[in-house]
This record gives C-alpha cells, sequence and structure tokens, in this order.
C-alpha cells in the first residue's frame, strides 16, 4: 500500500512535469525510492543499491515518433526497477551488437554505494553524481552494456546511464520535421533524462548540484553538444568528461541531413513531401532500420548531430573558439590507436588492406595529399598495412573526428575559459574489444571502457575479460582520476603522478601501465605534420 506521500507526489508530478522530487525516500525499505513520477523498487546487495530500467519519457511512438520527447507519466503503486529496458532500435554491426526494433526505450539506470565507514559524502550528505552517455556511432548500443558497479563503489559516486534513440529515428533530419530541434532528437532525450537527474537524484542520495556529464564515442560527442548549448544545458551539470569524442570536428548542416532524411524517406514509400512526417511515423521500424542503413552505407558518421537548430545552434569548433559554451572543467582525451577499431571493422567485413593497396587506401582518406602522407608513414614502418593505415588517421583523419590531433585542438580551444585536463589512453597490452581481425591492435577506440566497467560488454560475442596485474594497476589509477575530478574537478589518484592543467604540449597525462606520468602527445602524434595539410582543422 502506497502512503499519502506517494499519493501526493504523484498528483503533484501530473499536473507540472518540472515539481521537484521528494527529499527522502521511505527509510524502512533501502530498494524503494520515490521519484516525481512514482515509487520504484531496485535491489540491494554487495554494498550496492541499483534501480534499472527506469523510465524518463513516454515511448517515442505515433506522434512522438520524430518529435520531441515528452516526460513519463506517473504510476501508482511501486514500480518494480530491477531489468534493464529495451535497447533503441538497431540494426546488428558487423554480426556482433544486438539487433533491436523496441522503440519504447526510453530509460534510465542508477547505482548508488552504500557508504562505508570512513567514506565521507559531500554536502549535506549526498553523493557526486556521474551521468553516462553510451557510445556506438550514434546508430547502436544501450546502458545495459555498462556495469556501474565497479565505479560507484570504487569513487563513492552515484552512477546514472541512459538509453537515448538512435539512427534514423534519434538523428535523422528532414525538411517536413518541426525546424527548432529537428536530426537531433536523441540528444534531446539525453537533456530530459539529465533535468530528470536533476531533479530525482536526491532521493537516490546524489548530489544535483555536483553532476559531472560523461561519455565515451558518440557519448562523448553527444557531451560536446551538450557543452555548446549553454541556453538549455547551463546548470544540468557541473563538469564535463570526453572520451574520445572530437569535440571540435566539424558537423554537418540541418540542411545537409535533411538531404539525407528525404532519401530515407523515398526508400519506405514516403517521397511526397507534403505528407512526409506522417508516412514516414506510420513506417515499419524495420523498413526505416533498412532504408538508414542502405543509405549511410558509405559513411560512418551518417546519423549524427546536426547544427543550426536550437539544439545544436553552432559548429561546434566555433562555438569552443569563441567561449560560447557552457563554462565547466572538462577531463578530455582518447586512445592512442583509435581507428585501428575501424580498419578492423573493414577488414571484418570484407576489404583486403595490403603493402600493395596501402598508397590507394591512403588516398581515399587523404586525396591528393596522400603522397606527402606516404613518405611520413611507409607501411614499412609498421607490423602489418592494416595497422599502419589505423595509426596514421588515429593521428589524424579529416573525414572523422576520432583522432588524438583533434583531441588535443578541441582541448586547446577550451583551455582558453575553463579548466582543461587531456590525456591519451596507450596501453598496448588492453584486451580486444572486438573479434580478432588479424593484425596488431594495441589501446583502441573504446579500449579504456574494459579499465572503467570490468567485464564490459559491447558485442554479443566479444566479454570484458579479466585485465592483466600492470593494466589492473592502471585501471585502478584511471578511476580514481576519473571519480576525483568528479568529486572536486580535479583528478587525483594516490600513488600516481599529479595531474597537471592542459597548459602546454608536453603536459598531457600519457595513461600507459607503469608510465602515467605527462608527455608531448602532440609530438607523439605528429600533429605539427598534419596543421600544415590541414589548417582549417588544426588550428585555432
Amino acid at each position: 500500500m502506497v502512503g499519502l506521500g506517494l499519493a501526493l507526489a504523484v498528483c503533484l508530478a501530473a499536473l507540472d512535469p518540472t515539481v521537484a522530487a521528494p527529499r527522502h525516500a521511505p527509510r524502512s525499505d533501502a530498494a524503494v525510492v520515490v521519484t516525481e513520477t512514482g515509487a520504484v523498487r531496485g535491489m540491494v546487495g554487495n554494498g550496492l543499491r541499483e534501480f534499472k530500467g527506469i523510465p524518463y519519457a513516454e515511448p517515442p511512438v505515433g506522434a512522438l515518433r520524430f518529435a520531441m520527447p515528452k516526460p513519463a507519466k506517473p504510476w501508482r503503486g511501486v514500480r518494480d526497477a530491477i531489468h534493464y529496458g529495451n535497447a533503441c532500435p538497431q540494426v546488428s554491426r558487423y554480426g556482433l551488437t544486438a539487433a533491436s526494433d523496441i522503440e519504447d526505450c526510453l530509460t534510465l539506470n542508477v547505482t548508488v554505494p552504500v557508504t562505508g565507514p570512513g567514506r565521507a559524502s559531500g554536502p549535506r550528505g549526498k553523493k557526486p553524481v556521474i551521468v553516462w552517455i553510451h557510445g556506438g556511432a550514434f546508430v547502436g548500443g544501450s546502458s545495459a552494456l555498462y556495469p556501474l558497479s565497479a565505479i560507484a563503489r570504487s569513487g563513492d559516486v552515484v552512477v546514472v546511464s541512459l538509453n537515448y534513440r538512435l539512427g534514423v529515428f534519434g538523428f535523422m533530419a528532414h525538411p517536413d520535421f518541426a525546424a527548432a530541434h529537428n536530426g537531433d532528437y536523441g540528444l534531446e532525450d539525453q537533456r530530459l533524462a539529465m533535468r530528470w537527474v536533476k531533479r530525482n537524484i536526491a532521493a537516490f542520495g546524489g548530489d544535483p548540484d555536483n553532476i559531472t556529464l560523461a561519455g565515451e564515442s558518440a557519448g562523448a560527442s553527444s557531451v560536446c553538444m551538450h557543452l555548446i548549448a549553454p541556453r538549455q544545458t547551463r546548470g544540468l551539470f557541473r563538469r564535463a568528461i570526453v572520451q574520445s569524442g572530437g569535440c571540435a570536428h566539424p558537423l554537418h548542416s540541418v540542411t545537409e541531413g535533411g538531404e539525407i532524411g528525404v532519401k530515407v524517406a523515398a526508400k519506405v514509400g514516403c517521397g511526397d513531401k507534403a505528407t512526409a512526417l506522417a508516412c514516414l511515423r506510420k513506417a515499419k521500424v524495420t523498413d526505416l532500420l533498412a532504408a538508414a542503413a542502405e543509405v549511410g552505407a558509405a559513411d560512418l558518421m551518417t546519423y549524427s548531430p546536426v547544427w543550426g537548430t536550437e539544439t545544436v545552434p553552432l559548429q561546434s569548433f566555433e562555438a569552443l573558439r569563441t567561449g560560447r559554451f557552457v563554462r565547466v572543467p572538462v577531463l578530455n582525451g582518447g586512445d592512442s590507436e583509435e581507428l585501428r577499431l575501424y580498419v578492423a571493422y573493414d577488414v571484418m567485413a570484407g576489404a583486403r588492406i595490403t603493402a600493395e593497396s596501402y598508397p590507394d587506401d591512403l588516398k581515399a582518406v587523404y586525396g591528393d595529399k596522400s603522397p606527402t602522407v606516404l613518405k611520413a608513414y611507409p607501411v614499412t614502418a609498421y607490423s602489418s598495412a592494416p595497422t599502419a593505415l589505423g595509426s596514421v588517421m588515429s593521428d589524424f583523419s579529416p573525414k572523422i573526428g576520432l583522432n588524438n590531433c583533434i583531441y588535443l585542438e578541441a582541448g586547446k580551444l577550451m583551455r582558453r575559459h575553463v579548466p582543461v585536463y587531456e590525456y591519451v589512453f596507450g596501453d598496448p597490452a588492453a584486451p580486444p574489444v572486438t573479434t580478432d581481425p588479424g593484425f596488431e591492435m594495441g589501446a583502441v577506440h573504446s579500449s579504456e571502457l574494459l579499465y572503467q566497467f570490468p567485464h564490459f560488454d559491447n558485442t554479443t560475442k566479444v566479454a570484458g575479460p579479466a585485465l592483466a596485474p600492470p593494466s589492473q594497476k592502471l585501471a585502478d589509477q584511471m578511476m580514481a582520476y576519473w571519480t576525483s575530478f568528479a568529486r572536486t574537478g580535479i583528478p587525483v589518484a594516490a600513488g600516481a603522478a599529479a595531474w597537471p592543467r592542459y597548459a602546454s604540449e608536453t603536459s598531457v597525462m600519457n595513461l600507459v601501465p607503469g608510465e602515467v606520468r605527462t608527455f608531448d602527445a602532440s609530438v607523439a602524434h605528429r600533429c605539427g605534420f598534419w596543421k600544415p595539410l590541414y589548417p582549417t582543422f588544426l588550428t585555432q
């Protein structure tokens, strides 16, 4: 039987979705928390309170498909929150990630450590909060892939993860869609979840005034998009962690995105502009996914945020250059061999990359600059042609923002206005994050996730193994750096090197087992070579 306090909270939420949630959950049952829309029952054990699959928005179906998300409706009684919510619609990629055709997917998860002896919380007894946004190239993934327990326990922080609309449903623009948020509905899902956290996290023991927004890959790029929309997001977070996000890489405009949407619409029989939106809202999920995959087959980032809307008002690099972003401390960086992973995906899809094809492979990326690149990066300097191509692109690629020189450039733009802590993750013994492609990988895109989320499982075939002792020590240091940054805005790890602000080329933290110290990442990734070739990308 739910008490009068819950009934009153539900009634208030029904009248005003912005009403603050009760500040205290019933103490008779640690597994039950009262949110603004109703009570949820999670699981308590192993020093944690875990709540999964909490709806923060109405299912984005019917008139809510290709529209702004709406807050979840209140419910009566106590809702079970012991299972992850559905993954948002996506296709299986490379035979690894699981497919989904379920649109009722806008849920979030909250993991709360039980404070033990000597573990101090923040003001008013509340713990710092990390809101984690998953990656997946804006077309795949889900929050269920990221176990939150280790980071919550190690740093005594509350951790929240969330699902958001992906691909054609979350990041496709179209001329017939409402202009204000056209093509950026996935970002608006995230913002609705962020507002939910701001209003409700105190009921779970989190500090609503000490929230760090964090993400990796598309999740990190999402963090960048929230940074550069201060009118919408200021006050929702106090710090930002950007892991392999490419904040300074150019975005497609909403007009360019709309051209893609028109092609997808035509493939599902919605080519009449006068009725396109209504038609697309009735189209089968599987038909839209198939059409989107066909249209976007040649470009990894076909479905990604577009600028020129209220959601993303400016090009990201322009917003950073002019200081028009949320002024909060930023922890920023990536992986030393980022794009070897994407070369691996190409090889797994049937591409043959050999010493003979290497010059042509470079030309496909760098055009008429490829002879100069070939001289600087001869294939004979690497263990294989795929390894070489991946290393070159990991230093810099004009086609995708997941590269180290772009990360450093973004850090330089941001450090003019806010404290920035820059890093490169480079453990050469990092466990694989995909099936074996047959060539040397190392610290590729997403490798660091195994160090933050033990037993992270980004596929249906590959689950994160236990780390070797040197790598585990690095993982412990990274966890301390990350969670102390979330707590205070300064990354600190006991017994590890002091991490200075990113003030010069030599103040980048090198995250390698036994070598955790600052180094010159610009030299390591040859940014001095790339800047004259691509001045519009790599000059401030």
